[in-house]
């Protein structure tokens, strides 16, 4: 047993200066995905495109050819990072969203479907080219905790109903 007095937690619940930051964040339209390879057991991180739907929550739109199609069927945990480095400064002052979720896939027969499909269609217009491909499907990113890193001695716990 240690006589040391225990550490405070330096990362701090959610203001809403810090919630305005993850607002932002969270329109950006692509997110980096970290996944657990199922053959190996390793990590994998792929660029997503990335939304916040009105109705669905967090999602993504994902081809059966990508690694992390068949990794979040196989072990739905996954992580997600919203940022983007600024044009000046380090990188590591500018804010950025660790996200940790559960991913499920959405049927192709679910009655949210058209919905999800037309809203990702108003923001991804290009999309239209490949989103009734057989192969593609919507995924729901479900969080389960966040932490939002605002840069340098500004972190927030960020609560998922918050997102």
């Amino acid at each position: 047993m240690s006589d040391r007095p225990a550490r405070p937690d330096p990362v701090q619940p959610a203001t809403d200066d810090a919630l305005a930051i993850v607002h932002q964040l969270l329109s950006l339209g692509h997110a980096a995905l970290a996944w657990t390879d199922p053959d190996t057991g390793t990590p994998g991180i792929s660029r997503i495109a990335f939304a916040r739907d009105p109705e669905a929550g967090l999602l993504t739109l994902v081809s059966g050819l990508a690694p992390h199609f068949r990794a979040l069927r196989t072990n739905p945990d996954c992580a997600l990072m919203l940022g983007e480095a600024g044009e000046k400064g380090d990188p590591l002052t500018h804010p950025r969203l660790m996200i940790r979720a559960q991913a499920s896939f959405i049927a192709k027969d679910d009655p949210a479907r058209p919905g999800i499909r037309s809203r990702w269609l108003e923001r991804n217009p290009k999309a239209t080219v490949y989103i009734d491909l057989p192969d593609f499907a919507f995924v729901r990113l479900t969080p389960s905790s966040a932490l939002l890193n605002g840069g340098f001695a500004r972190a927030f716990h960020v609560q998922p109903g918050d997102l």
